[in-house]
C-alpha cells in the first residue's frame, strides 16, 4: 500500500513538473503549444500503458484450495454447493434459479438447507462461514 501511494505521489509530482516546464517553454517562446500538448499526450499515453500493465494484469491467484472433505462432513449436496457458489457471486434466488434451471422455491429450499448446515442466520453469514471453512 505504501509503495502504491509513493509511486502515485511521484507520478503526480513528475506531471506537475512537466506542466510547469511546458508553461515555461510556452511563455519563453521556445516551443509552440502544439508541440507541448503532443509531448504531454505521449507521456500520458505511456504512463497509462505502464499503470495498465502494473495494476490490471497483476491479479493474484487465490491459492487456497477447497476442502472437499469438509463439504462431505457438512453433508452439503452437489446442488446445494452449486447454489452456495452462486450466492458467493452475489446472485439473487431468481438469478440462481435461471442459471441452474430450477424454480425459485427450490432455490429457497436449498438456501434454507445451507443455512441450517452452516449454522447461519443470513446468506452473508453463511458465506463468511463457508470462507472460513475453506469450502468456497
Amino acid at each position: 500500500m505504501k509503495k502504491t501511494i509513493l509511486v502515485f505521489g511521484l507520478l503526480i509530482l513528475a506531471l506537475l513538473l512537466l506542466f510547469q516546464f511546458s508553461k515555461y517553454t510556452i511563455t519563453s517562446g521556445d516551443l509552440s503549444t502544439e508541440v507541448v500538448v503532443s509531448v504531454i499526450a505521449i507521456i500520458f499515453f505511456f504512463v497509462g500503458i505502464y499503470i495498465n500493465k502494473k495494476t490490471l494484469h497483476s491479479h493474484k491467484t487465490d491459492t487456497t484450495e477447497i476442502d472437499h472433505d469438509k463439504i462431505k462432513d457438512l453433508e452439503i449436496t452437489t446442488r446445494e454447493y452449486e447454489v452456495l457458489q452462486c450466492i458467493s457471486e452475489g446472485l439473487s434466488n431468481k438469478e440462481i434459479g435461471e442459471r441452474l434451471f430450477l424454480s425459485e422455491s427450490t432455490i429457497k429450499t436449498h438456501v434454507s438447507n445451507l443455512l441450517l448446515k452452516l449454522n447461519a442466520k443470513r446468506r452473508t453469514q453463511a458465506l463468511q462461514i463457508a470462507k472460513s471453512l475453506k469450502i468456497i
